[in-house]
C-alpha cells in the first residue's frame, strides 16, 4: 500500500450499467469518485480491484429461489420493479462484484485497521426480495462471511438517510453482528423494520441534533458491545442538496460525522470497512465532493496531506 493512504478498493463495472436517461440512479458516480480520487494524487496503483462473488456465496444470507431467479433472469418482473433497475447480465455482475468488493475492504480493514470501499451499501436487500436499487445486501454477507470465519462481535453502523431494513432483517436472530440504523424517519423505506438500534430523525432535525445521535449512538454500542469489526455505511444522501433526503445537513457536518465514526473507533483499536453508501445528487460533480469527505477523514486518520486537498 502506498505509505499515508488507507487501502481503497474499486472496479470500473460499478458505473458500467446501461440505464435510461432520465434514471434517477447516478450510476457514473462511482467513476467520477474513482477519477476525483486520482486527481488528488491516488496513484491507481494503490486501488485493490474488487473480485466477483459467486452466486452460491450468496446462499449465506439469501434465499437460494430468489438468488437463482435474479442471476438467471427468470425473477418476476413486479420484482424487478420494487428493486428499481432493468435486469440485465451486466446489472448482476456488477452487483457480484461490488459484494466482493466489501468483502475484500473489510478484509484488508481487519489488516490495516481501517479501509474505504468505492461502493457498498445495498441496505435495502432482504433474505428473499430485492428493494430501493438493492438487489444483494453487501453489509449482511460482508459480516455474515467474517462472522462465520471467527470474526466478532461485528457492527453494522449505517448512516444512510434511508433506514436499513433489508440488513435488520437479515440478521433479526443474529446475536453477533449488530445492527445499527440512524435515519430520516419519514423518509424510504414506509415500514421500517427494527434493528438493534435504531434512531429517525425528523426532516427539520438540525447538524448540531444530527452530531449528537450519531455520537451518542456510536459510543454506546461500542461500550455495550465492544466489536472486533465495524462496517460503516457513510451514505451521503443525508446532505441538504440531495434529491431524495429530506434532510437539511451541511457537508461539513458530513465531514465532521465521517471524521468522529473513523477516529472513535480507530481509538479504540477497532477495525472500519468503510463503504459510500447512497447518495442521489444528479449533479455528479457535486455528488462527489460530499461522497469525499468520507476519504477526507479516512486520508486525515492514516497520516496523508492528501486530506487537506479535499475541500469542506
Amino acid at each position: 500500500m502506498s505509505s499515508g493512504l488507507p487501502p481503497l478498493v474499486y472496479h470500473p463495472c460499478y458505473s458500467e450499467l446501461n440505464l435510461p436517461a432520465t434514471h434517477r440512479y447516478p450510476i457514473g458516480k462511482y467513476r467520477t469518485l474513482y477519477q476525483a480520487l486520482l486527481d488528488l494524487g491516488v496513484p491507481a496503483s494503490h486501488f485493490t480491484s474488487a473480485q466477483p462473488i459467486t452466486a452460491e456465496q450468496l446462499k449465506l444470507i439469501h434465499c437460494p429461489e430468489y438468488v437463482q431467479a435474479l442471476c438467471q433472469g427468470t425473477i418476476d418482473a413486479k420484482a424487478m420493479r420494487r428493486i428499481g433497475f432493468p435486469w440485465s447480465e451486466q446489472l448482476i455482475q456488477r452487483s457480484l462484484t461490488s459484494l466482493g468488493g466489501t468483502l475484500k475492504t473489510a478484509e484488508l480493514a481487519l489488516s490495516e485497521g481501517l479501509a474505504v470501499h468505492l461502493s457498498g451499501g445495498y441496505h435495502h436487500a432482504f433474505y428473499a426480495a430485492g428493494s430501493g436499487f438493492c438487489l444483494f445486501n453487501d453489509l449482511a454477507f460482508t459480516a455474515a462471511m467474517l462472522s462465520k470465519q471467527g470474526t466478532g462481535p461485528i457492527l453494522i453502523f449505517d448512516l444512510d438517510v434511508h433506514q436499513g431494513d433489508g440488513t435488520a432483517q437479515i440478521f433479526s436472530h443474529n446475536k453477533d453482528i449488530i445492527t445499527a440504523s440512524i435515519h430520516c424517519e419519514k423518509n424510504f423505506p414506509a415500514r421500517k423494520q427494527n434493528s438493534d438500534w435504531d434512531i429517525g430523525v425528523s426532516p427539520d432535525c438540525s447538524d448540531t441534533a444530527y452530531l449528537e445521535a450519531v455520537a451518542q449512538s456510536l459510543e454506546s454500542l461500542l461500550n455495550w458491545y465492544q466489536p472486533e469489526l465495524v462496517i460503516y455505511d457513510a451514505g451521503v444522501d443525508v446532505h441538504q442538496n440531495d434529491d431524495l433526503g429530506l434532510l437539511q445537513l451541511s457537508t461539513s457536518t458530513v465531514a465532521k460525522r465521517d471524521l468522529f465514526v473513523l477516529e472513535h473507533c480507530r481509538q479504540r483499536n477497532i477495525a472500519v470497512a468503510a463503504v459510500i453508501g447512497g447518495g442521489y445528487q444528479r449533479d455528479l460533480d457535486a455528488l462527489t465532493a460530499v461522497h469525499l469527505q468520507l476519504f477526507k477523514a479516512a486520508f486525515t486518520l492514516s497520516g496523508s496531506s492528501l486530506g487537506r486537498e479535499i475541500k469542506t
